[in-house]
């Protein structure tokens, strides 16, 4: 009896994501290396293996033949392993459970269908030297092959692996906390990227899109702020009565912190969707567009642990998202 075909998260079904994938695969225009992050890593598996599935089996496949991706004859896995828990990059192809083992399975030909998947678990426990014999993969990977890189982590990998891949980022099944006017900031944010990916060739269009950038920051802080004080008036009645004030600053600030995180981490997703549906449409220009800018949102993100504001943050970021989109052709 065929394994039944493993089906995407539930949480995630209908996503602007998941319909990029899907479309994608139907063209047969995925990239050849995805990087699959998240919070939680049974998340990343269920897609992880969704996809595997749709790559091997193509609309269309008998079902007489599936197999479950974990069991499929061109799947691959590789996983950190010892009491070290690390990817290990190998003496020699022939040395099991390391990175050299793992390309040298790859490397061959499909042996039921026409296409091989390969999976790279936990990838941030790569060490540098098994990094660099991916990163050497990922430059010149072999036909017919889709490597999911999994991690809950991505920041942990080096940049150079990262900016190789086809970057998705899939929420928990929890449900995020939304606060009043995100999602109307969100769409907004989409329109001002419109804008600048059409093209901003004179004075009018440059005004227009710094003022553009600076009314975002401005809204950005107000919901951040009443965010804040919402979710603060909600804990705080629940605080036991014994707190010392300092404990509460400390609860306080760390509240705040989360908070504007998410946000960060929302801003992140829509310019991912906004980036996808222009990469889908066969225009790489949106891959190198959206790789820059994760890079700058990434240092902007950074910069907020070392007590930088978040409107400033957001600002800078917003301002080289300007130079970035716009000079994308």
């Amino acid at each position: 009896m065929p394994a039944a075909a493993p089906s995407w998260p539930e949480s995630l079904q209908g996503t602007a994501a998941v319909a990029v994938i899907e479309r994608a695969i139907d063209r047969q225009r995925l990239s050849h290396s995805l990087l699959l992050t998240g919070d939680e890593y049974e998340t990343l598996v269920a897609v992880a293996q969704a996809i595997a599935d749709r790559l091997l089996y193509p609309a269309g496949s008998p079902a007489t033949t599936r197999f479950h991706p974990n069991d499929h004859p061109d799947a691959f896995s590789l996983r950190p392993a010892g009491k070290m828990r690390q990817i290990k990059a190998g003496k020699s192809a022939d040395d099991p459970g390391t990175m050299r083992e793992f390309i040298r399975k790859i490397a061959v030909s499909a042996s039921v269908g026409d296409h091989k998947v390969g999976f790279i678990h936990e990838a941030d426990r790569m060490n540098t030297a098994t990094a660099n014999i991916f990163l050497k993969t990922l430059e010149e990977p072999p036909a017919h092959t889709t490597l999911l890189v999994l991690t809950t982590r991505p920041y942990a990998l080096l940049p150079t692996i990262r900016s190789r891949c086809l970057n998705f980022r899939f929420p928990s099944a929890e449900v995020g906390y939304l606060p009043d006017g995100w999602r109307a900031w969100l769409d907004d944010y989409h329109q001002w990227l419109t804008r600048l990916s059409s093209g901003v060739s004179d004075r009018a269009g440059v005004a227009e899109a710094i003022f553009g950038a600076y009314g975002l920051t401005a809204r950005f802080g107000v919901i951040l702020d009443a965010a804040v004080g919402e979710a603060w008036k909600a804990q705080k009645a629940n605080l036991p009565g014994d707190l010392e004030d300092d404990e509460k600053v400390a609860l306080e600030t760390g509240l705040a912190n989360g908070l504007r995180l998410k946000l960060f981490a929302g801003i992140e997703h829509a310019t991912r969707d906004f980036a996808l549906a222009g990469i889908s449409s066969g225009d790489e220009s949106y891959r190198r567009a959206f790789t820059t800018a994760v890079e700058k949102l990434e240092s902007s993100v950074g910069l907020l642990r070392v007590n930088l504001n978040a409107q400033a943050a957001l600002e800078s970021f917003l301002l080289a998202s300007l130079r970035i989109w716009a000079a994308r052709k």
